[in-house]
């Protein structure tokens, strides 16, 4: 199976400018632009060839921006529904779910779509450079970066706040020698996480996982429109997914407009209908006001309201909404909405999900699912419509029940905002 694994032809092209590249290794900036930009993909294949499942995610290679393929990845799948599609009074309402759900032959252990995103990005990343990885995460990442990164031998600096420790569970010990995870500490948030990683990259040898703008993660993300599409035989028409940062619902765009040019699934463009947990709504505000940039808030605001909400990982308080190329611009192009759901409301569908699809689902993914059934109260959506559901974790109930979790310990807590000096000092000596 390995054995026949190629590294994908492709190259890179600003969003903002057209201009194509080849990437360099580590490319996550058009070179030689001011102006702030995400690149692109563009692959020598236009039309997919989905390879067989023993492939895992790598079965969509073709437009994964990889140069080998890592051990242990699942694809996410897709099914059509029949329990929820009853209640809602919906006749074509996809699931494309990635998470732990052994029946629909998918096992990722840590349950959640964050996976696709480091299989791709370890699939990119050349080890041989003797570069760290660095990623911030507030939880599901982190997890999924350890759990892959540890696997195959890739060097990794993990940074979360203290208060989200309890999502970095596993059911096998992370090799420690590869994977360091460093935290703020208690009453931090994700943008913490994010600013330590910041001053990581500054130090020689430590590279920036990139986020949005690598990418290498989009595509990742965009294997769940890959499996739906594939699945179903054409393009959704609408999309349905919870966003902290947006990038998924970016990914997912991009990845409807290459199926476009691949000219077997149709012409259409999936309405982009993503949703945030109330009271955590800056993408929201934003977007409704037909704003471009992100409107201004107060932090210590945000915080509580991240305090709030039960989706801890729909926290990003600064999202790649404004960037050309960002969900600003996959939003206006694709159409859709920005859609609202309390925790009481996300609660709710997470149970009526349970019950009647049988897999329990993280709470961002109930904030999707609440959105859905919201729309269908409010006559937004078509009852023939074709509907996608981007179910983005779960089965972690059932994981944990089947299997005894650990919990990795952090090798070092800094305060909230540390200076670039201690930074460097702590972590030059982990590695």
């Amino acid at each position: 199976m390995s054995d026949t694994f190629k590294p994908t032809k492709y190259i890179l092209q600003s969003v903002k400018t057209g201009k194509t590249f080849p990437d360099e290794g580590w490319t996550l900036d058009a070179p030689g632009e001011s102006d702030p930009t995400l690149i692109r993909a563009i692959y020598e294949k236009k039309q997919i060839d989905v390879k067989d499942d023993s492939f895992g995610l790598f079965k969509f290679a073709d437009w994964l921006p990889v140069n080998k393929m890592l051990k242990g990845s699942y694809a996410p799948v897709t099914y059509k529904s029949e329990g929820l599609a009853k209640e809602l009074g919906l006749s074509n309402l996809y699931i494309t779910f990635s998470g732990y759900w052994p029946e629909k032959g998918i096992e990722m252990p840590t349950c959640s779509f964050k996976e696709t995103e480091a299989y791709s990005v370890g699939g990119r990343l050349h080890v041989e450079d003797g570069k760290v990885l660095v990623v911030a995460s507030a939880g599901n990442t982190a997890r999924a970066f350890a759990r892959v990164c540890s696997d195959n031998k890739i060097p990794l600096l993990l940074c979360v706040p203290e208060d989200n420790l309890n999502a970095l569970w596993f059911d096998e010990p992370i090799d420690d020698s590869v994977v360091k995870l460093v935290v703020t500490k208690s009453g931090s948030d994700y943008f913490d996480a994010i600013h330590l990683s910041n001053l990581a990259v500054q130090i020689d040898g430590f590279i920036p996982e990139g986020g949005a703008k690598n990418v290498a993660r989009r595509e990742g993300m965009g294997t769940t429109v890959l499996s739906a599409v594939t699945h179903i035989g054409r393009i959704p028409d609408y999309y349905f997914q919870a966003v902290g940062s947006g990038t998924g619902a970016i990914a997912a765009w991009e990845a409807n407009l290459r199926f476009i040019e691949d000219g077997r699934f149709g012409k259409n463009k999936m309405k982009l209908m993503v949703s945030q947990n109330c009271p955590f709504k800056p993408i929201h505000d934003s977007w409704k006001a037909d704003s471009r940039d992100i409107l201004p808030f107060d932090d210590e605001v945000a915080r509580k309201q991240v305090e709030e909400i039960d989706a801890k990982v729909l926290s990003n308080r600064r999202p790649p909404y404004p960037i050309a190329g960002g969900l600003y611009d996959a939003m206006k192009d694709a159409g859709g909405d920005v859609l609202l759901a309390k925790n009481e409301e996300a609660r709710a569908a997470a149970e009526l999900f349970e019950k009647l699809e049988g897999i329990d689902i993280h709470p961002a993914a109930a904030v999707a699912v609440a959105s859905l059934i919201n729309a269908v109260k409010e006559n937004e959506v078509e009852k023939d419509a074709t509907i996608m559901v981007n179910i983005t974790g779960g089965g972690e109930n059932r994981f944990k029940n089947d299997k005894k979790v650990t919990y990795l310990k952090p090798v070092h807590i800094f305060d909230i905002s540390p200076s670039k000096e201690t930074v460097e000092e702590v972590i030059t000596k982990l590695f």
